[in-house]
Order: C-alpha cells, then sequence, then structure tokens
C-alpha cells in the first residue's frame, strides 16, 4: 500500500487556529462560498473530509497573507508542520485602470465597496474588460505543500483553504488585497474616478453656523424659509402603529394599543399641524 494509506496518526495541537465553522456550511458569504467550491472541485472526497477536520481540529497553525500568496503551517502526522503555499498572481495597474473604470460605471457597486461591502454581481465589472476576480486558470493559481502526498491539492493544502475562507468570509477585501489592491487604494481610486478627490482637496465651502437654541425656539419645529416650497403629502400608515405592532405587547398589558394609541394620535395629529402651520400660501390668505 501507498504511504497515502499508512498514514500515521495525526498529531492533535490546541495551538492552531480552530475554524469557527463546527458543522454544515463553512461559511456564510457568497465570495467566500466561491472560493471553497472551486478548490473542492479539484479534491477527492478523502482528502477534501480530511481537509476538513483538520481545520475544525485547528491543524492549521498560520495562515499569512503577503501581497500576491497565502502561506500556512499545518500540523500533520509528523512532528515538524507541513509548509503550504497558495499563490495569486496579482492584476497589473492596466488591468485595475479598467476594472475601476468598469467598477465606476455603475453607482450601485461604488455605493457598495465605499460602504465596505462586496456586491453581489461584482464579477461583472471584470468580465466586462475580459478578467476575473478569482482566480480563473491554472496560471493564476498555484499552490504546493511539502507533504508527500502526490495529489494536487492534499488535505493540508485543503485545511488552509477552508481558513482561508473563513477569512474572506469576514473580509471580503482580501481577495482585493491578494489580486494587488487593498481595500485603501481601491476606494481611493474609486473616489478619484468619480472626482471626490478633488473635492477633498478644495477649500471647505463657506458655512454659516445654525442660530444658538435660545434664540430660535419659537420656530425650531418650524421647516424653515428654505424649505416652505418642498413639496410634502401625508397619508396615513397602513398599520397606524406600526411602532406598537413591532414592539408587541408587554406581559404586563394585554391590549397595548388601547392604552398608547390615544398618545401616538395625539403626536400624529401635532406634527401634521407643525407641517401645515407652515404652509406659505396660508399665511399669505391670512395676511391678506
Amino acid at each position: 500500500m501507498s504511504w497515502y494509506y499508512n498514514a500515521k496518526p495525526t498529531i492533535d495541537t490546541d495551538e492552531g487556529i480552530k475554524a469557527k465553522s463546527k458543522r454544515g456550511a463553512f461559511v456564510k458569504n457568497w465570495w467566500a462560498t466561491r472560493w471553497i467550491e472551486a478548490m473542492e472541485q479539484l479534491m477527492d472526497r478523502g482528502r477534501l473530509g480530511r481537509g476538513r477536520r483538520y481545520a475544525r481540529k485547528g491543524q492549521v497553525l498560520s495562515l499569512t497573507e503577503k501581497p500576491g500568496n497565502v502561506t500556512a503551517k499545518v500540523q500533520g502526522s509528523r512532528r515538524r508542520p507541513y509548509t503550504v503555499t497558495i499563490r495569486i498572481k496579482p492584476m497589473i495597474a492596466r488591468q485595475w485602470q479598467q476594472v475601476i473604470e468598469a467598477l465606476a460605471a455603475r453607482p450601485i457597486f461604488m455605493a457598495q465597496l465605499l460602504a465596505g461591502e462586496m456586491p453581489q454581481d461584482i464579477e461583472e465589472a471584470f468580465t466586462e474588460v475580459n478578467l476575473s476576480l478569482f482566480p480563473a486558470s491554472a496560471e493564476e493559481l498555484t499552490q504546493d505543500c511539502n507533504c508527500p502526498d502526490w495529489a494536487t491539492v492534499c488535505k493540508h493544502l485543503a485545511a488552509a483553504h477552508y481558513i482561508l475562507a473563513e477569512r474572506f468570509d469576514e473580509d471580503p477585501f482580501l481577495l482585493f488585497r491578494l489580486r494587488g489592491k487593498s481595500q485603501e487604494e481601491l476606494v481611493e481610486a474609486l473616489s478619484e474616478q468619480q472626482g471626490f478627490g478633488l473635492l477633498r482637496e478644495s477649500a471647505a465651502p463657506a458655512y454659516d453656523a445654525p442660530p444658538s437654541l435660545p434664540t430660535s425656539m419659537a420656530d425650531f419645529w418650524g421647516i424653515g424659509k428654505e424649505g416652505v416650497h418642498f413639496p410634502a403629502q401625508v397619508a396615513p400608515p397602513t398599520d397606524p402603529y406600526p411602532a406598537l405592532t413591532r414592539l408587541g405587547a408587554p406581559a404586563f398589558m394585554e391590549n397595548i394599543e388601547r392604552w398608547l394609541g390615544p398618545a401616538y394620535d395625539a403626536m400624529s395629529e401635532a406634527a401634521i399641524a407643525s407641517v401645515f402651520s407652515n404652509d406659505p400660501h396660508e399665511s399669505e390668505e391670512e395676511s391678506a
């Protein structure tokens, strides 16, 4: 038999990175799931299961991110941990510029990325310029482990991939960094593409401080002269007491709407009266 079937028992350790997932799906977000699915297509079920157990037991001792690659130490059956290396080819400056322009052309992508979120369909922007955020070929992703297993992806590599996927789950910009662009650089490039950078460098616009509270108490809740021509439509809500419905009745009160409903009605009436008391047409009629 080969060494694979006669392998020694794994040396357990309490010093590793234990996966947060104990059973079932390993990650939550689509980009991390996509990474795992791509890795699992390259593995047989036996090595895949062992790699998943390695990750959950904490056999991955360390996982270090560097520009373009990730290195990990995985404890196997030998005293000396195995070294795993995952290399991802960074995109060059010209390719990133094409991606930035494609992303900037989609306002929803811009808003989500600037908010620190990964857009669901972000790959569309990469596809438009014939690129891919995820490694799309063997030339863009190379990996190796110094264990004696002959498989393309051994259980030590699989364990490292699972822990890496959890890192992706927590930080979607990790994949961008491995492709050559940090979150700060990406946000800066998108801002410059939209002209926000010029606004930051320009002088701050003049700003008149609001009047002090004691001098504005009489009309504090009014809309002010700047907003008198702003059209407003007031309509009753579908649920007359949405806040009370959402809160639900407390244990000490069977019918919360019966007791608090009148107070909410009074507040609504007062708010509507406050809005329409600032109607400029009404003021003109009264002055006439």
